[in-house]
């Protein structure tokens, strides 16, 4: 009895090992086809376009990428613009931190006349196209005369209904009641309540909307193609587009060089912010 126990044990050993094996090739495998866009295009920022375009395709790096660097370089003013770009991130990821967070902390912690109705008008508003705000945000922003400026892009952009939603649901369940009534016991108004218990508690969940603000506005194309009238002003997706058909043609290793650096800034933010929501996931939810 005991050898055959002994071999279900031995089995059951040698599948669970299988299966792990299994699971970190799998992970392996996607990890791999995550990062090959992000390879392909260093390898294209070394290259010219004469190179990218031939057959069989460059796998390995090349000896341009200094040269594509000073073409980018001599073609747009690359820094301005990635400063006019995280001034504009920055600030509207502090803000939509903020606010957001405010807001979602009262509508998932205190009941208030209107509270569902005021819900339900935000899922609304959630479920709109950020396409169909475009004319008449342009006109708004047009009458006050705030077109050209970055003002433009980061007012509008403050607070949004995606993170108040997130920011709800993420507290609803991360913040326990008997941690605001003992602060209320303590003598905390609300604005010490969000500061020091519902703040500290959501880290996480703020880590995650601050990279998906950051990434995104670092990303819009739309609104700062239209609204930044200025050249000064433009920001460095709006920059980079430019590269397109400079001189009747298009360098595809300058174009590529210039998305290479602009990754560089998110990459960051990303490391920081993940770094972030699984060093307080590990200390737990309640301190």
């Amino acid at each position: 009895m005991a050898s055959v126990k002994d071999t279900k044990d031995s089995r059951g050993i040698r599948g669970s090992r299988r299966r792990g094996i299994a699971l970190h090739a799998v992970l392996v495998i996607g990890l791999l086809l995550s990062a090959f866009p992000f390879y392909w295009a260093l390898i294209m920022s070394t290259h010219t376009s004469t190179e990218i375009f031939s057959y069989p395709p460059k796998l390995l790096p090349g000896s341009h990428f200094l040269q594509n660097v000073r073409s980018l370089f001599d073609n747009i003013d690359f820094f301005g613009s990635m400063f006019n770009s995280l001034l504009v991130a920055s600030s509207v990821t502090f803000l939509v931190l903020f606010f957001d967070s405010l807001a979602a902390f009262v509508f998932a912690k205190f009941e208030f006349p209107g509270r569902r109705a005021l819900f339900v008008l935000l899922m609304a508003i959630f479920m709109v196209p950020t396409q169909m705000a475009i004319i008449p945000q342009f006109v708004i922003m047009a009458k006050i005369g705030w077109i050209g400026s970055m003002t433009a892009l980061i007012v509008p952009a403050a607070a949004n209904a995606f993170g108040i939603f997130w920011m709800r649901q993420y507290m609803k369940s991360a913040i326990h009641d008997e941690l605001l009534d003992a602060s209320k016991i303590d003598g905390a108004n609300f604005l010490r309540q969000y500061w020091h218990v519902a703040l500290p508690v959501v880290r996480p969940g703020l880590a995650f909307l601050g990279i998906f603000t950051f990434m995104g506005q670092w990303n819009d194309y739309a609104w700062p193609l239209i609204s930044l009238t200025n050249p000064d002003n433009v920001t460095l997706q709006v920059a980079l587009s430019q590269l397109n058909g400079v001189h009747g043609t298009t360098d595809y290793g300058m174009v590529m060089t210039g998305a290479l650096l602009a990754l560089i800034p998110l990459l960051i933010v990303f490391a920081i912010g993940a770094k972030q929501i699984i060093g307080d996931l590990g200390k737990g939810a309640i301190k």
